[in-house]
């Protein structure tokens, strides 16, 4: 593989591998608007220490139906409260898009309080905006003096396409990541799952040993959700010794609760980041916590670590890519084949054997829905996590669901577009459904 093609590959992980605060669908909208507060700070020269606390803005924030969806039940780190009126009154409080997908990174009890007061002095307000985007976000910022500022995030939860001032439309803004590379989607990359192999294999360890902070994030979410109560305590549950005829000691039970105790974490509104994958944290726990519990389990060095990391992750972006950043279907499904393959990967699998995980995993949980994201979706990461050990040992063992099953075809690539094509147009009623049903409860 030549240096071109490497730079390409480690740029595209860049763009989809990111530490994020908070679940990334209100996270988004948190960014949005504190990207029209930063505007009406230049434009209207307040620039101050403390400004924000004395603002009263009135913001009102579109977003897409699948924005709603998940924003709606999801704890906001810190606060002990759910949903997007909430991450919006953050954001202009004290978020900062230097920060990306981290722009609550400066949240504190005084801008905690701040927002709960605009939230309950009805300030804030969210709407369901008419658009064929799936990711969608516009946040309108009004203050008393008459001006105004809005920002719009399209496709990518930190990719802030347009803004304006006063209604006139500023210089195109992209995400604090522009490069080059910004502007493709993860398809035009042509990756498949045999250079993705290559890639695991050959890249000099030293170019992605930035890897490796997905372990460092996300093994401590996973620490502190099985050291606290949060969420369903689904992790904490798995290992309890109260439970250790139900669940065992063995590996698998071991792997679920680390995975589901992060997902625990995060659902719930903790304040520790997640090393996110393909837009979404939940998904960068799944792919990567059964790979970090393997690594501790059997003393894996750093090195194999990074490697098989870079698989998991590549394996999930590549899938995603077919299904596109927001969909009915669970990114479960896609985070936990990106883990199997890790694993078969730790154990000295071969490109076939990788193959047949992926296959055993689209043959088994392909419909799992995403109803929105929530403290539940801890109980979805423990069964991805269980689905994606059992793939990787069939594998291992030569055993791969057959072209003659269902969506499973011999060629592992149109494997891939198919199971791409049940997500992203196949369930789109079923999505639709979800939302109405979530909207009318």
């Amino acid at each position: 593989m030549d240096r071109k093609r490497i730079s390409e590959i480690i740029g595209l992980i860049h763009k989809e591998v990111k530490p994020a605060l908070g679940c990334t669908e209100p996270i988004a909208v948190a960014l949005a608007v504190a990207k029209a507060m930063e505007i009406l700070e230049d434009r209207c020269g307040c620039r101050t220490s403390g400004w924000r606390m004395d603002a009263n803005p009135d913001i009102s924030v579109e977003v897409s139906g699948n924005i709603l969806k998940n924003g709606m039940g999801v704890g906001i780190p810190g606060t002990g409260m759910v949903g997007l009126h909430i991450a919006s009154a953050l954001g202009a409080v004290c978020g900062k898009t230097e920060y990306g997908l981290e722009v609550l990174h400066d949240l504190n009890p005084e801008a905690i309080e701040k927002a709960k007061e605009l939230v309950s002095g009805g300030k804030v307000r969210v709407g369901l905006a008419d658009t064929g985007h799936k990711l969608f976000v516009k946040a309108n910022v009004s203050l008393s003096e008459g001006h105004k500022a809005s920002a719009l995030i399209e496709d990518d939860h930190d990719n802030i396409v347009e803004t304006w001032f006063d209604d006139i439309v500023l210089n195109k803004s992209v995400s604090s990541t522009e490069d080059a590379q910004e502007d493709k989607s993860t398809r035009d990359y042509g990756l498949t799952v045999r250079e993705i192999l290559e890639f695991a294999d050959t890249v000099p360890f030293e170019d992605i040993r930035f890897i490796l902070e997905s372990r460092d994030l996300n093994l401590a979410l996973a620490k502190e959700g099985l050291a606290s109560s949060y969420g369903l305590r689904v992790g904490h549950t798995i290992l309890s010794e109260k439970y250790r005829q139900v669940f065992g000691s063995d590996f698998m039970s071991y792997a679920m609760a680390m995975t589901a105790a992060a997902s625990d974490a995060r659902m719930a509104g903790c304040t520790l980041p997640a090393m996110s994958n393909s837009g979404s944290g939940n998904q960068g726990i799944t792919v990567t916590m059964p790979v970090i519990a393997y690594s501790l389990k059997y003393d894996v060095n750093d090195e194999q670590l990074a490697r098989a990391l870079v698989l998991s992750h590549l394996v999930a972006i590549h899938i995603k890519g077919y299904l596109g950043k927001l969909s009915a279907l669970c990114g479960c499904v896609i985070a936990s084949t990106g883990a199997a393959c890790g694993i078969v990967y730790l154990r000295g699998g071969t490109y076939g054997q990788i193959c047949a995980a992926i296959k055993n995993m689209i043959g088994n949980i392909t419909g799992m829905v995403c109803d929105g994201a929530k403290v539940g979706c801890a109980l979805k990461v423990a069964s991805g996590v269980s689905c994606a050990l059992q793939s990787a040992v069939l594998a291992m063992e030569g055993i791969c669901i057959s072209e003659n099953d269902g969506i499973i075809e011999k060629d592992i690539e149109k494997t891939i577009r198919n199971l791409g094509e049940i997500g992203s147009k196949g369930m789109q009623t079923t999505d639709n459904m979800i939302l109405d049903i979530m909207v009318c409860k």
